[in-house]
């Protein structure tokens, strides 16, 4: 009788990708948060620690989920541009689906401080880690590059961070006041974080006047705990709410299909509108960047998205994109031109 040899299996190299890019466990460290569990995630949780992370297979995206492939003069032009001024995108860093559209028009979201976030949302496919010390010279590389580009409207985010004393508001205040002065042309839309809280900090950020300022909440209230645990739902409607008393026009986002109700969404319209009085929403898709990402749930139809955009703009939204493949920055500019035409 013959014993069976075990094949080894083959190093993973996904998994090996995920790591580098997300040492820490995704979701936040689980054994630092205290307190009962808003809800049981003993089916989804991921673990990517030790020599056999756990995954969850990837199902097949519907036939309306689908993407540019990147090609063409325009979308080299703005790579090229993006890699001598050597600037991060949350295009490239988050795996957009939108970032063959998107460069092939000349339109890009930059991100600023850095490409290492100081949080670790399991939804998000930005490094995170301990990240390097902010670049005192990177407001004036974006507005070199953002003059270059000659665009009407320019989306600038970042990275979290929280290691930061004032989470990154000087640098993000510098970057505005120097795009205004090299593209008056131009106007700016900021996607900032939440500043921990900090109401000084993003003061800091109002005072330098950006045409929108725009914070997501990304989820409804009962998921914020596994979707971005380092944050807080009561947290982020404050900082819309000081977005808009500080006279900005204020924005926000969030994804669907990643475990929330539709009652949940038409809740989060609300509570967004009462407190905050925001003007402009997204709502996309949620993709999984890779398969150690917390899973999708659903897969959200188009009839659904125009359902929410109608609900939207029935609750005093003045401009939603909602649609499988909107994200924060998807046709930002087209956004801007709507409300401008709204409010004129």
């Amino acid at each position: 009788m013959t014993t069976a040899v075990p094949v080894p299996r083959p190093p993973d190299r996904s998994a090996a990708r995920t790591l580098f890019r997300h040492p820490r466990p995704l979701g936040g460290d689980t054994a630092r948060q205290l307190g009962p569990a808003a809800f049981s995630l003993s089916t989804m949780i991921l673990n990517n620690r030790g020599d056999n992370p756990q995954h969850v297979a990837v199902g097949r995206k519907p036939d309306w989920i689908r993407s540019r492939a990147p090609a063409g003069p325009a979308y080299k032009r703005l790579r090229e541009t993006i890699a001598e001024h050597r600037l991060h995108t949350v295009c490239q860093e988050a795996s957009c689906p939108n970032i063959g559209e998107c460069w092939s028009r000349g339109t890009a979201t930059i991100m600023i401080l850095g490409d290492t976030c100081t949080r670790s949302c399991g939804f998000c496919n930005v490094r995170t880690g301990r990240p390097l010390p902010a670049d005192p010279d990177e407001p004036a590389r974006v507005a070199e590059s953002v003059a270059l580009m000659g665009l009407k409207h320019i989306v600038i985010t970042c990275v979290d961070r929280d290691d930061l004393a004032d989470g990154g508001a000087a640098i993000w205040a510098e970057t505005i006041r120097r795009v205004h002065a090299t593209s008056p042309g131009t106007s700016v839309e900021a996607l900032v974080g939440d500043f921990k809280g900090e109401r000084e900090a993003l003061q800091i950020v109002i005072e330098s006047r950006p045409e929108i300022l725009a914070h997501n909440l990304e989820t409804v209230r009962r998921m914020h705990p596994a979707v971005r645990p380092q944050a807080a739902y009561e947290r982020s409607l404050n900082v819309l709410r000081w977005i808009k008393q500080g006279g900005l026009v204020a924005k926000t986002g969030l994804m669907v299909g990643i475990g929330e109700r539709d009652d949940e969404i038409l809740d989060l319209m609300d509570d967004v509108r009462t407190s905050a009085d925001t003007d402009i929403l997204t709502i996309g898709q949620y993709l999984r960047p890779t398969r150690n990402h917390l899973p999708i749930d659903r897969w959200v139809t188009p009839d659904q998205f125009d359902r929410y955009r109608t609900d939207g703009l029935s609750r005093g939204f003045s401009v939603v994109e909602s649609g499988p493949l909107v994200r924060s920055s998807y046709h930002a500019e087209e956004q801007a031109e709507r409300f401008r035409q709204i409010i004129c």
